[in-house]
């Protein structure tokens, strides 16, 4: 179960899959052409599909007229026909061929991606099948509205300034307007989605404004432009849609808890009570998470956003997602950053078996990959209970804000170990987290809509990932290399690689890698210490960036 084949099969084909995705992405970016809605099948479709429907009744009336009559036709027949024809024009406006763009197209194309990854090798499937599917439903187009053009915007405008609901100064608002429409406006239409997304690219400073202006400037958006808008109830940002309202476990950050409350009815924290100095390695692979921090601030994103962005590091797909529905959520300046930064987590959390082994090669000897260790002591019942409720006080002490994270792990673990709720044990760690598991990957996936997606910060936040978790791991192998300077018995430097919080797939790979240069050399339950350690380290990491970025 833990030999080489299990845990390397193939690896470069995730690693090509990413760099194809990347360069869609700057494709798509940096060429407005990809931007553009896909041309209608025929030139007739294109005529129908744009037609008013008083321009539509007008041309069948000309039909009626340069067309034969039938003697003694009833007159309800032609209303008949004409309502079928109104009927398939409507029918072909919404359908997802009329309003795909290559975007949509790409973000399908990735969902399929990971699909294939989870079955095929699969690279985390509990997680990347649900994130796939997820893609690929956000994905889907529909009709989002004919948009509204420059003159109607405007008109808007003026009618919100006497009805005193415009909560900025008119030619600001103006500004604003001219800006996102561009040059050569016309009668251009646009949509409130491409507004939306023009606003993230616009230096508020340019129209007096700051970046905690940037929800005012929506808020004028949505009310300008929802004239032009058919609210379909289909899409997962769209109010009343049953995706928004499963998606409202993510923005508020209901799913991460609950998912850490699993996951600590599973653990076994026996090897980290052991050896609790091991616990070290899971504080010093955090150092992935603070570097990565100043990394995102040097790339533009604001103090929010680089803080939700630095928590890829600590190889936790659910603080990540908890840190972003509190810093980076289109809210107080800020953009929403949630759906990227859930997918790079969940990625590089698969990519553990390919980005790990060079990192820990390159950072140890051939002698000390060669240490053995010898079995941890055995740990007794009390010890087991004592260690969540010790563990719960001091953590949530050092970061209170840290305790929906913290205190369900510890409470899911206390239920283990107290071995006197079986029930409740089984319900955490099986059902419960299954179902939240599921929900929590389609509605990520579905997050991940092009217009939010594919972006420059985006691919920012990608690599930023890579180098966060390269980081961490090299913060772990560090902190176990410095232990050795002033431990008598030393500590093979591999399993500060699990100091990440990838349980168990980091302590598997350090396993494997102790296994290829000494067969008899097993590292599995020591790994598990620091890696149980790295659950909590993020968490607690999660907490203080909290503490310091909210206030």
């Amino acid at each position: 179960m833990l030999g080489k084949k299990s845990i390397y099969r193939r690896p470069i084909v995730i690693l090509a899959s990413l760099v194809v995705l990347f360069l869609l992405n700057m494709v798509v970016v940096n060429n407005p052409i990809f931007a553009t809605r896909i041309s209608d099948l025929t030139e007739q479709t294109d005529s129908v599909s744009e037609m008013s429907v008083e321009e539509s009744n007008a041309q069948l009336a000309e039909m009626a007229d340069s067309t034969p009559q039938v003697v003694n036709a009833p007159e309800e027949d032609m209303s008949t026909r004409a309502q079928l024809k109104d009927g398939l024009r409507k029918f072909w406006t919404l359908t997802g061929f009329r309003n795909c763009k290559i975007g949509n197209i790409i973000m399908i194309l990735v969902g399929i991606l990971f699909i294939f990854l989870a079955v095929r090798f699969e690279f985390e499937p509990m997680l990347l099948i649900p994130i796939g599917t997820g893609i690929i439903c956000g994905n889907i187009p529909f009709f989002q509205g004919y948009g509204i053009t420059l003159a109607d915007g405007i008109a808007n405008l003026q009618a919100m300034v006497d009805a005193g609901t415009l909560n900025m100064d008119m030619d600001t608002a103006k500004a604003l307007l001219l800006s996102i429409f561009g040059d050569n406006a016309g009668d251009k239409h646009m949509v409130l989605s491409e507004a939306i997304k023009s606003v993230e690219h616009l230096n508020m400073a340019d129209y007096g404004l700051t970046n905690h202006d940037i929800e005012g400037v929506k808020g004028m958006l949505t009310s300008v432009f929802q004239s032009g808008e058919l609210n379909l109830q289909t899409g997962l940002y769209q109010k009343g849609s049953v995706l928004n309202y499963l998606y409202f476990g993510v923005t508020s950050g209901v799913y991460p808890p609950l998912i850490f409350l699993g996951i600590g009815a599973m653990t076994d924290f026996s090897s980290l009570i052991a050896n609790p100095k091991l616990m070290v390695l899971g504080a010093a692979a955090q150092l992935g998470v603070f570097i990565t921090f100043i990394g995102a601030l040097y790339l533009g994103f604001n103090l929010r956003e680089a803080g939700a962005i630095g928590i890829i590091g600590g190889a936790d797909g659910p603080t990540a997602i908890f840190l972003s529905s509190r810093l980076a959520n289109g809210m107080n300046g800020t953009r929403n950053l949630i759906g990227p930064i859930a997918i790079a987590a969940y990625s590089y959390m698969a990519l553990v078996p390919v980005i790990q082994p060079p990192i820990i090669r390159l950072m140890t000897s051939k002698k000390e990959r060669l240490i053995k260790m010898k079995a941890p002591r055995m740990v007794n019942k009390t010890e087991k209970i004592m260690f969540p409720i010790v563990g719960l006080i001091l953590t949530t002490f050092i970061s209170p804000t840290a305790l929906p994270l913290l205190g369900m792990l510890f409470f899911g673990n206390i239920i283990k170990e107290s071995g006197v709720v079986k029930r409740l044990q089984n319900t955490a760690s099986n059902p419960l987290i299954d179902i939240v598991t599921i929900i929590l990957g389609l509605t990520v996936g579905a997050s991940t809509q092009a217009s939010v997606f594919l972006t420059a910060s985006s691919i920012k936040i990608f690599v930023l990932g890579a180098c966060s978790f390269a980081v961490a791991t090299a913060g772990g192998l560090l902190g176990a290399k410095l232990m050795n300077l002033f431990l008598k018995e030393k500590i093979n430097p591999m399993i500060g690689a699990a100091g990440v919080s990838a349980v168990p797939d980091s302590a598997r790979v350090v396993e494997v890698e102790g296994q290829k240069y000494d067969p008899s050399n097993h590292l599995l339950m020591h790994a598990m210490a620091p890696n149980v350690s790295g659950v909590i380290g993020s968490a607690v990491a999660a907490g203080v960036m909290m503490s310091f970025l909210m206030m």
